[in-house]
């Protein structure tokens, strides 16, 4: 790359990604490079940072943690790279795997890339209703069949038998969230200490062991372009680990919750009353497991629980001018209803099933 195209590149980089570094690091180590590199903030994200990078010839994403991030443990890039290139060839649609980078000098953060894949991201109401009724029915229950999917791989097969603790990880999961609400807090809220202490004195015995995405909701899937009920790809696996799968059950079905809109800016596609209802969606996901989801109401208040946290953690960070994008001034205001509504669902006040 001559000087002129370096300039050029560089005066197109997006906040938080140096593409001249970027390129050296894939003229190095990756696919290589068929010229200069430009790069976009792909919308969407509240945490890890995502980017589409072209060359002109081929495209990649480029996924690194958030600017002054509060909760590191979150922003493992490592670990979100090897579920997915693990998953490859499990049937779970993900993207293929490009190269990981955990040399901070390179871009100051640890960062991976990805293949981009093609096809459509179902953000927002207006995504949504742009579709069919039976278009929008048919994708609801296919991201149900997905989690199922991944739910049913045999981890140990694939290489992910040390990818985490399944004992004892709903018992860490409350404790690990509390420790994080202590790290990103920005004010009183006394309805957060009470869902804690619900659903710390009623951790059932986990339901199974599997791999959990961990934030697992319509808009982390892309969808083919032609068919809105094929998944081409999940994406955003930071959280994945080993855990109990109807945690991520729970958490995809809490999302379905209107108090979730303020977190992506109003209206989000998984709150719309078109898509199938709780309730369906939870039959569905049993028949299509063989799982029992008696205990369900821990599970959604533990879901509640988790969204609150991190959206606390994105309205600090909005705070602190570290944030890339619009709609994040929303965001704080969700947290007091997500509590309340994780509470009401924790003590038995939704039943779904």
């Amino acid at each position: 790359m001559n000087t002129d195209d370096r300039m050029s590149a560089q005066a197109e980089c997006p906040e938080g990604l140096d593409l001249p570094a970027l390129q050296k690091f894939l003229e190095a180590s990756g696919p290589g490079v068929n010229g200069p590199l430009r790069g976009s903030l792909l919308q969407g994200g509240r945490s890890n940072l995502t980017y589409r990078v072209t060359d002109g010839v081929s495209t990649w994403v480029v996924r690194r943690p958030p600017l002054g991030g509060l909760t590191p443990s979150a922003h493992d890039m490592g670990r979100e790279f090897r579920v997915v290139r693990a998953l490859r060839d499990t049937g779970v649609p993900v993207a293929g795997t490009v190269a990981l980078c955990e040399d901070a000098s390179v871009l100051g953060t640890p960062f991976s890339v990805v293949e981009y894949v093609p096809g459509r991201v179902i953000r927002n109401h207006a995504d949504l209703h742009s579709l069919s009724q039976d278009s929008i029915t048919r994708c609801g229950l296919a991201l149900v069949d997905v989690l199922a999917q991944l739910h049913a791989v045999p981890y140990e097969a694939v290489g992910l038998g040390d990818f985490g603790r399944p004992d004892g990880y709903l018992g860490r999961q409350v404790n690990r969230w509390r420790d994080q609400w202590a790290r990103v807090s920005t004010r009183p809220l006394p309805d957060m200490h009470r869902l804690y202490a619900q659903l710390a004195g009623t951790v059932p015995a986990e339901s199974g062991a599997s791999v959990v995405h961990g934030d697992y909701r319509i808009d982390n899937a892309i969808l083919d372009p032609e068919d809105p009920g094929t998944i081409r790809a999940l994406v955003d696996w930071e959280m994945a680990t080993l855990g109990d799968p109807l945690a991520d059950l729970g958490l995809h079905l809490v999302y379905r919750d209107p108090a979730f809109d303020p977190v992506l800016g109003g209206a989000a596609a998984s709150t719309s009353d078109r898509l199938p209802s709780v309730r369906e969606l939870a039959e569905h996901y049993a028949r299509r497991s063989d799982r029992d989801l008696a205990p369900l109401s821990f599970y959604l208040g533990l879901g509640y629980f988790k969204i609150a946290v991190i959206a606390e953690g994105i309205h600090a960070r909005h705070l602190r001018g570290l944030t890339l994008g619009a709609g994040f001034e929303t965001v704080g205001a969700a947290v007091p209803r997500l509590v309340a509504a994780g509470l009401r669902a924790a003590t038995g006040g939704d039943d779904v099933v």
